[in-house]
């Protein structure tokens, strides 16, 4: 696979989220109950947290720099403990803002990708599992679906098919 191809996967990966998130509709959003107690929008929120990380340290690694330090506090080392500082962090917004911040935070994965040195390594593990190398460095770029496949899609459609 090449960065042509990447991106392609990348754009039509995105393109089933967001008819997935245009099912759901915008009212729906703030629903609770769709995994434990978190509403689509904490979903999103959260997904699109943990790719903002993977975006910054992808830039580092395509520019030569060191890793940056997570938005989170160096204390926080559990996944529980981090989803936690996560969800807090963006209970206050709204839908729009999870929204367009999911959406912006996916254009600077596609471009960071475009901009990589042209001695990175794109490595197919799966049919949907692509990871680049950058240097020595490994990033699952498609993290953010697979997460959301892997994690939560079950309980996102069980809610779905239960939702009014």
């Amino acid at each position: 696979m090449n960065k042509s191809e990447l991106l392609r996967w990348l754009t039509e990966e995105q393109q089933k989220w967001e008819l997935l998130l245009a099912a759901i509709g915008e009212r729906r959003m703030d629903q609770s109950g769709v995994n434990g107690d978190w509403s689509m929008r904490d979903i999103v929120a959260h997904l699109t947290g943990w790719q903002r990380l993977l975006v910054a340290q992808l830039q580092a690694a395509g520019d030569g720099r060191a890793e940056p330090p997570p938005p989170w506090s160096a204390e926080l080392t559990s996944e529980d403990d981090i989803n936690a500082w996560i969800y807090q962090s963006n209970r206050t917004r709204t839908v729009h803002q999870i929204l367009d911040d999911a959406h912006d935070v996916h254009q600077q994965l596609l471009t960071t990708i475009q901009g990589l040195p042209e001695d990175s390594r794109i490595e197919t593990i799966e049919a949907k599992f692509h990871v680049i190398w950058v240097r020595d460095q490994r990033f699952a770029v498609g993290e953010f679906f697979h997460h959301f496949y892997d994690d939560h899609a079950a309980d996102v459609l069980a809610w779905l098919r239960g939702a009014p």
